[in-house]
């Protein structure tokens, strides 16, 4: 029944970007979700800041609900509990009681599924709900008027999603900043100047106390993990590899010192909930395989920047698949300067990119239909290079359950 949802939201993936179905349906269904919550947006790093968040402050005793997506593998993963995902019973009767409704207000699959996490988490009696936004702010389906926003995170603003939130970085901040509530703090990432002054001065206009995170030092990797200071933290160990993780988990501690009068986190815990999470798909290794899902240009160069240690020490041969919305004209071209090959592939997704719509790459780089095949076949070409698989994080989340589940060769 579940994949009956999964079936349902994928068909209406590309609702309308404009809520007034939401907002009928909110008004009629009283659409609500009154804990303290941390709304986090951005065009990289919303995620894995989430998550960094809900492992700290579970590790500090509270309990805890994290709304996230994509999901990898099943819609359950979109909607936490103390890191447990809803049940299939308890969506399933959620989806039954609201599905006339989504149908009626022609709500969009994102739609969807935010209103089925918020009902999940109001009725878990939470003391913190960590909500990351979609692609936006101002009418992002997260953003209830009601909502009880304690901070609000921005980690991150770059070109991406042009056709709704604007052409220009200021357009796209401008949208990402309607997360903000009058009043409520606000913390940003490193940004780009046009970026930082457009929220600046949204967050003046509002009331809202201005926060930027601060440099992170004297990071160096020990045994695969990094290690670095942060403020008045020394030596925090993450437990990746991935140096883009280390400003993402300086956004989350940083948010934690902002919060830490309504919401108290000792260090031991604090640092244990750095240490311990570990996110699939974001650098993460099988052997000679390397997952991660760079999925815009921004985090394309973010893993660009990581390639050497990917390698290490022999070349690095990519397989990769993207969403037809995405920029791979600038993507493509930055990772080919920094690995062996490219091979282009597709995957099961009403979004994903097909052979036709690479036409303008298919002379520089390969493409090959069948996804695990084109591994398998990497793997045997390239038997001491690494295999980075890439793009899409449905993609890459995809390429992981085959790799699991065919046990292909990691040497």
């Amino acid at each position: 029944m579940i994949k009956e949802l999964e079936s349902f939201l994928a068909e209406r993936e590309k609702g309308a970007y404009e809520r007034e179905g939401f907002d009928k349906y909110c008004a009629k269904r009283k659409l609500s979700l009154s804990c303290p919550v941390i709304h986090i947006t951005g065009s990289n790093g919303k995620g894995s800041t989430a998550f960094f968040l809900e492992s700290i402050y579970r590790k500090a005793g509270y309990r805890v609900a994290l709304f996230s997506k994509p999901f990898l593998y099943a819609v359950n993963e979109t909607m936490r509990v103390d890191g447990k995902e809803i049940s299939d019973s308890e969506l399933q009767k959620l989806f039954n009681e609201n599905r006339k409704d989504f149908d009626k207000f022609g709500l969009s699959g994102f739609e969807c599924n935010v209103a089925l996490a918020y009902r999940y988490f109001e009725s878990q009696k939470v003391d913190l709900a960590i909500i990351e936004a979609g692609m936006g702010g101002m009418i992002d389906a997260t953003n209830l008027d009601d909502l009880d926003t304690r901070l609000a995170i921005i980690t991150s603003v770059s070109l991406e999603h042009t056709s709704y939130l604007g052409t220009t970085v200021s357009q796209i901040a401008l949208h990402k900043a309607g997360i903000m509530k009058p009043g409520v703090p606000v913390l940003v990432g490193e940004l780009e100047d046009s970026a930082l002054d457009t929220l600046r001065a949204e967050a003046k206009s509002m009331g809202c106390p201005f926060n930027r995170v601060e440099k992170y030092h004297f990071e160096h990797l020990v045994d695969g993990r990094y290690h670095f200071d942060y403020a008045t933290h020394k030596d925090v160990v993450l437990g990746s590899g991935a140096d883009y993780q280390l400003r993402n988990a300086s956004l989350a501690m940083e948010a934690t010192r902002l919060l830490g009068e309504d919401f108290p986190v000792k260090e031991e815990d604090l640092r244990a909930g750095l240490e311990e999470m570990v996110l699939p798909c974001r650098l993460e290794r099988f052997g000679r395989i390397v997952l991660d899902g760079a999925h815009n240009p921004e985090a394309i160069d973010a893993l660009v920047r990581n390639v050497g240690m990917i390698g290490k020490g022999h070349p690095v041969h990519v397989l990769f698949a993207s969403f037809r919305d995405k920029n791979i004209a600038v993507e493509l071209p930055s990772l080919a300067n920094a690995v062996a090959d490219i091979t282009l592939t597709t995957f099961k997704h009403p979004r994903a990119r097909k052979e036709e719509d690479y036409f303008l790459y298919v002379a520089d780089h390969p493409f090959v239909e069948d996804a695990p095949q084109a591994l398998r076949d990497l793997l045997e070409r390239y038997p001491e290079d690494t295999i980075l698989v890439t793009g899409s994080l449905n993609f890459v989340g995809f390429m992981r359950q085959r790799i699991l589940e065919e046990n292909l060769e990691l040497k």
